[in-house]
């Protein structure tokens, strides 16, 4: 019986568009980043001035996932996380989201927001698990599909103020 490998996480580099891109378009066919897309992130993750984290996951020389982070002050947004299909149920999700985590530990932000499909109920469950609560919904957000997205946010902070919220939630229905 043969072990396992774990896929090992890296920044992800221009490089790696390529292969992004062909994990990106199968995984989401309807609304898919474009390779400009990616190039504009890659472009503000590096240096001191740095608000963008993106890693990617490969097991040998096969790319099976990818997620990246943006960060504004005080909040930070999960931007994408991406799980190749074989991959899925082996925890690789939650090895993405903590790298995010961790990455808007380090850009000392006291939010984390996203938003997720309002059908993907398999990264909602992962969401939750990690403490992420649903605050309102955004009409039509996926486009060209009309698909709403669930807004998620967690707190990381307990002394977040109210100005941080209020900046998180413009352009949200809030519910509740």
């Amino acid at each position: 019986m043969t072990t396992p490998v774990t896929p090992a996480l890296r920044e992800m580099r221009w490089w790696d568009i390529d292969s992004v891109l062909e994990l990106e378009r199968d995984l989401f066919p309807e609304d898919a980043w474009s390779r400009g897309m990616f190039w504009s992130e890659l472009a503000h993750s590096r240096g001191p001035e740095a608000t963008r984290r993106y890693v990617v996951a490969e097991e040998g020389e096969r790319l099976v996932g990818y997620a990246g982070l943006a960060s504004a002050g005080e909040l930070a947004d999960v931007q994408t996380i991406a799980v190749a299909r074989d991959h899925w149920g082996t925890g690789l999700g939650s090895v993405l989201l903590t790298e995010l985590l961790r990455a808007a530990t380090a850009f000392e932000c006291a939010e984390v927001m996203l938003e997720c499909r309002i059908d993907n109920i398999r990264a909602q469950k992962l969401y939750e698990r990690f403490g992420f609560e649903a605050i309102g919904f955004r009409r039509g957000y996926y486009q060209p599909g009309n698909v709403d997205a669930l807004v998620m946010r967690l707190t990381t902070a307990s002394d977040s103020g109210s100005a941080a919220v209020s900046t998180s939630e413009r352009g949200t229905e809030i519910n509740g």
